[in-house]
């Protein structure tokens, strides 16, 4: 990844971490391993988390148990982390993404971002340049998604441009959305 990593001051609420231990729902203790192993030796969701410990788990997380399990981390994302008030509906809750990130993670350094742009009537483009794993960020689309269901929409479909992709050093990941 090209983007630099996050300063050792930034942290994450527990809540959002907690996340990743209800994700590996069959797989507690490993996952409490793996946080272990980076610092978090036993996780409480009212407090505050090195961000360096958290983005290592996620390493490690993806190496041993893999992607589908990372995206799942980011499914649970909604019912965990702290969300600002008034959504009502999946395209606010996509607007208010990065306010939620952002509730979510403090002190100082570039965290990165998630930018929504519409496109059109029920489209739209996500742009993440934060340093997770892009299968966390499509989970938690995905998650938003489930959640405020468009009235007459069936599915979601997410389209990931794996040209631009953090995953192989860019500073971005985009993800086209349609449903």
């Amino acid at each position: 990844m090209t983007r630099d990593t996050p300063s050792s001051q930034v942290e994450v609420y527990g809540r959002s971490v907690q996340a990743l231990v209800d994700a590996m729902e069959f797989l507690t203790l490993k996952a409490q391993r793996i946080l272990a192993s980076h610092g978090i030796k036993s996780l409480e969701p009212e407090k505050w988390y090195p961000m360096r410990g958290v983005l290592d788990s996620f390493d490690d997380i993806l190496k041993q148990v893999g992607p589908h399990t990372t995206r799942a981390i980011g499914l649970a994302i909604p019912r965990n982390a702290v969300f600002p008030a008034g959504i009502d509906s999946f395209e606010s809750a996509l607007l208010a993404l990065d306010q939620a990130y952002r509730l979510n993670h403090r002190g100082s350094g570039d965290i990165g971002s998630y930018r929504y742009q519409p496109t059109g009537e029920r489209t739209g483009l996500m742009v993440c340049d934060n340093p997770y794993p892009c299968e966390f960020d499509q989970g938690i689309i995905l998650a938003l998604y489930e959640r405020f269901k468009p009235r007459g929409s069936f599915v979601l479909h997410l389209a990931h441009d794996t040209s631009e992709c953090r995953a192989r050093g860019a500073i971005t990941c985009g993800y086209q959305l349609k449903w």
